[in-house]
C-alpha cells in the first residue's frame, strides 16, 4: 500500500462534498431558468454527470481486457445507487416520488435490467449489442427532453416557490455562472471519485480481495460516490426530484451508456463471468423491481424503508466478501439473508397493491 492512499482518500471526500453541492445548486438553478422539471434534470444532467467516473472506469477497464472490474462495476454501481444511495437519502426524512418516475422511468429501468441479463446469458456482451444499447440511450434522452419542453409552462409553476427558496441566491446570478458551477462541480466530483477509486483498489487488493468483488464493491461504491454525494445532498437541501432521478437516471446510463461503450469499445466485447449472472445481475434486478411496490405505497421512500434498503446492500457486501474469502459461514448468510429479503419483498409488495388501490379510487372519486 502506497504511503499517498490515505491522503488521497481525504482529498476525494472533500472533493465530492464541494462538487455536489455545486452540481445540485447549478442544475436546480438552470431547470428553473429553462422551464424544464428538476426530476428531468436529475435524470439527465446531474445523472449522467455523475455516472462519468464509471464511463471512464469501465472503458478503461474494457480496453485493457478486465471485463470483471468492467461488467462488474456498471452492476455494482446499479446496485449500489438503489440500495444504499436511496436508501441514506431516504432516511434522512423520505423522499418524495413523482408519478412520472413509477409510471415510465423505473419501468423503462426494469425492461433494461432484464434486457442486460438475457443478453449475457451467453456469457457476454457484444460490440453490436453495445451500439444497440447506445442508440437506446440517445432515443431515451431525446424523448425526455422534448416531452419535458412540451410541458414546460405547466412545470415551470408547479416548481417556481420550491425553486425560489432554496434557489433564491443562484437564481438571478448569470446564466454563464450556474453552468460553471455544473461544471465545476462535476470536474470536482469526477477527480474525486478517481482519488477515492485508486486508493480503494489499493487497499483492496493489499488484501487479497478478487477483481470481480472489487468491481462489484469498492470501484463500484467509488464511482458512484458522486451519485451518492449529489442524492444525500440534494435530499438534505429539499431538491428530493434531483434527488430520486439522480439515481434513476444514473442506473439508465450505466447499462445503456456505460455497459454499451464498453461493449463497443472492447476487444469482442464485454465477457460476463457465471458468479455475475447467478448471483449480481438477479440481486441489480430484483432492487429495481421492489422499487415499483415502495414508490406506489404514497409515492415516497419512508425512512425505515430507506434504512432497510441500505441495510440489505451491507448484507449484500457482507456476502460477497465471505464467498470470496471461502468463509464456511457464507452459505448460512446467504440462505438467511434471500429468505429475509423475500418476505421484505412480499411485505412491500402487499403495501405497494394497497397504495396503488388507494390512487386508484381517488382517481375515480375525482
Amino acid at each position: 500500500m502506497d504511503t499517498l492512499t490515505l491522503p488521497l482518500l481525504l482529498i476525494g471526500v472533500v472533493l465530492l462534498v464541494f462538487g455536489a453541492d455545486f452540481l445540485v445548486r447549478g442544475a436546480s438553478a438552470i431547470a428553473e431558468r429553462l422551464g424544464i422539471s428538476p426530476i428531468v434534470i436529475g435524470l439527465t444532467v446531474v445523472a449522467f454527470g455523475t455516472s462519468a467516473p464509471e464511463l471512464a472506469v469501465s472503458v478503461s477497464a474494457s480496453l485493457s481486457g478486465n471485463n470483471d472490474v468492467a461488467f462488474g462495476n456498471v452492476v455494482g454501481s446499479n446496485i449500489f445507487n438503489i440500495l444504499f444511495i436511496l436508501g441514506i437519502s431516504a432516511a434522512i426524512g423520505g423522499l418524495a416520488i413523482t408519478q412520472r418516475i413509477v409510471r415510465l422511468d423505473v419501468p423503462i429501468l426494469i425492461g433494461v435490467s432484464i434486457l442486460t441479463y438475457v443478453l449475457a446469458l451467453n456469457n457476454l456482451i457484444g460490440r453490436i449489442e453495445g451500439a444497440v444499447f447506445f442508440a437506446g440511450l440517445v432515443a431515451y434522452t431525446t424523448w425526455l427532453i422534448r416531452a419535458s419542453r412540451k410541458e414546460s409552462a405547466l412545470i415551470a409553476a408547479e416548481y417556481k416557490k420550491g425553486v425560489e427558496e432554496i434557489e433564491g441566491d443562484v437564481k438571478f446570478s448569470p446564466m454563464l455562472w450556474q453552468l460553471g458551477l455544473v461544471v465545476v462541480g462535476l470536474a470536482m466530483l469526477i477527480v474525486g471519485s478517481n482519488f477515492l477509486v485508486e486508493s480503494a483498489s489499493d487497499l483492496a487488493r493489499s488484501l487479497g480481495v478478487s477483481d470481480l468483488v472489487i468491481g462489484l464493491t469498492v470501484v463500484a461504491a467509488g464511482t458512484s460516490l458522486p451519485e451518492l454525494a449529489t442524492s444525500v445532498l440534494a435530499a438534505i437541501r429539499g431538491e428530493r426530484d434531483i434527488a430520486v432521478g439522480n439515481v434513476v437516471g444514473s442506473n439508465i446510463f450505466n447499462l445503456l451508456g456505460v455497459l454499451g461503450l464498453s461493449a463497443v469499445f472492447s476487444n469482442g466485447g464485454v465477457r460476463v463471468s457465471d458468479d455475475s449472472l447467478t448471483l449480481d445481475i438477479p440481486v441489480m434486478i430484483a432492487a429495481t423491481v421492489v422499487l415499483i411496490p415502495i414508490f406506489w405505497n404514497g409515492f415516497r421512500i419512508k425512512r425505515w424503508e430507506g434504512f432497510l434498503l441500505a441495510v440489505f446492500y451491507v448484507v449484500y457486501v457482507v456476502y460477497l466478501v465471505l464467498v470470496n474469502i471461502e468463509h464456511d459461514s457464507s452459505t448460512m448468510v446467504g440462505f438467511a439473508s434471500t429468505f429475509v429479503a423475500i418476505l421484505v419483498a412480499l411485505g412491500f409488495s402487499v403495501a405497494g397493491y394497497q397504495g396503488w388501490r388507494q390512487h386508484r379510487a381517488a382517481q375515480r372519486l375525482n
